[in-house]
């Protein structure tokens, strides 16, 4: 297998160079709209690095909990200020909405990135009352699946968890070994296998796998390996979760999408999206 081309997907997308610059001004012009309503606190510090910020938007009544969405780029590009508008749906449903920005490799590497997901978690809980849905794409879907390794948030946040949506997410990121990416990674194998959420242990806590249909298959292979090494051991305690007997764990393959359509859903109320998220 060609590593590289596998797990290239702008290259099988078409149209995709014209993408960034979309998102880049939907979510301009829906912050701005926010910003002018009173519903949004922009550049908001959790960690020491400048990148270390979020954007938190609410919603025009008291918020009936926080979803936290962490973007992808393959820990490599991007930030927050290209997916404001994706908070569209959940602001209808009644949840506030964070979006972390985050430091990029090979500045730092995908073990750091995970630690400041963490403080972001831990600082946009601290502003928002009630449950918390954790959602990410890509490298961002990476993300969020490791915050339910056993021990990476503090307790009194994990409790407030209630749900967490991976969509298109890399869940082992051994391949990544022999693609020239990690060049700019700077994984070794071990590295590797720590930050691969298939190896942890299943999370006791509802999870939905969220999958474009028409993604590369590898990004197919990704989604059902995390659905299936999530599935292997329902019986195993989770000491943080003990109210949560088995795991629970959904895999959407959604038709019609690929890599950079497969989120756009979330900008829509009454999209299978959002359902997933907020169910």
């Amino acid at each position: 297998m060609d590593f590289d081309d596998a797990y290239a997907n702008a290259a099988y997308i078409p149209g995709a160079a014209a993408y960034p610059e979309r998102w880049r001004q939907n979510a301009a012009e829906f912050r701005d709209g926010l910003l002018s309503a009173g519903q949004a606190e922009l550049d908001i510090t959790y960690g020491q690095s400048t990148r270390s910020r979020l954007d938190l938007f609410l919603p025009d009544k008291a918020p009936r909990g926080l979803l936290i969405f962490v973007h992808g780029g393959y820990w490599l590009k991007f930030d927050k200020s290209y997916w404001s508008h994706l908070a569209a749906g959940p602001l209808h449903h009644g949840w506030a909405v964070a979006m972390p920005s985050y430091d990029l490799c090979p500045e730092v590497t995908i073990a750091q990135i995970t630690r400041q997901i963490v403080q972001a978690v831990i600082c946009a809980a601290g502003r928002v009352d009630g449950g918390l849905v954790l959602s990410g794409h890509s490298a961002g879907g990476h993300l969020v699946a490791r915050m339910l390794a056993p021990g990476m948030l503090p307790n009194a946040v994990m409790q407030r968890v209630q749900r967490v949506v991976p969509i298109s997410p890399v869940a082992d990121l051994r391949p990544l070994l022999q693609t020239a990416m990690n060049a700019q990674f700077g994984m070794d194998a071990a590295q590797a296998a720590a930050e691969s959420p298939v190896l942890q242990q299943a999370p006791k806590l509802p999870v939905t796998v969220w999958v474009g249909a028409e993604e590369r298959p590898v990004f197919l292979d990704q989604a059902r390996w995390l659905v299936e090494a999530w599935q292997t051991d329902p019986e195993r305690p989770d000491p943080e979760r003990p109210d949560l007997e088995q795991t629970d764990v959904g895999h959407v393959v959604s038709p019609g999408q690929h890599h950079f359509n497969v989120i756009e859903d979330m900008a829509h109320a009454q999209s299978a999206l959002n359902t997933a998220l907020f169910a």
